[in-house]
């Protein structure tokens, strides 16, 4: 039996990868449900420029969560789609009852820091696996971000 998978990395690493794309994964569907909340429920005065721009965060989340879920298939392994288990296994919370803008945009900042500190831990490990294409696309996820993190915190002044 081969030590390395159909990408020739380690089954090991692979398979380390693999479970914490899925923690990630997890963590894409739970802040994406957020931001479909905070598009639909906001009220005041940026109503409109808010509700706009969840809009284009939740849509690019939706895209990365596909994204993260082939990479997991790439590796060889499962990812995980129950809505039970992202529940389960996310650090970031289901957020209710939302309305007012900078408390959305609190939310967004708070999920938007959580995905960047899990993509740090996992392009560590793809580094150190070798794994060129888990360190490539969690890394434009993390340039993304960082800026989005920027953005939204001149936003809350």
């Amino acid at each position: 039996m081969s030590d390395t998978n159909s990408i020739g990395l380690h089954q090991s690493s692979a398979s380390q990868l693999a479970e914490r794309l899925n923690v990630l994964l997890a963590n894409y569907q739970i802040f994406y449900m957020n931001v479909r909340g905070y598009h639909w429920n906001v009220k005041g005065q940026d109503f409109f420029q808010l509700h706009t721009k969840f809009e284009e965060f939740y849509t690019d989340l939706l895209m990365k969560v596909d994204e993260v879920a082939e990479r997991v298939l790439t590796l060889g392994h499962q990812p995980v789609h129950a809505y039970s288990d992202y529940v389960r296994i996310a650090g970031i919370q289901e957020d209710k009852d939302v309305h007012d803008g900078e408390a959305c945009v609190r939310g967004v900042l708070r999920g938007y820091q959580t995905l960047i500190e899990l993509q740090r831990e996992i392009l560590s490990l793809a580094s150190d696996a070798d794994d060129e294409g888990t360190a490539a696309q969690v890394g434009d996820y993390i340039r993304e971000q960082e800026k989005t993190v920027w953005m939204l915190g001149a936003y809350l002044g």
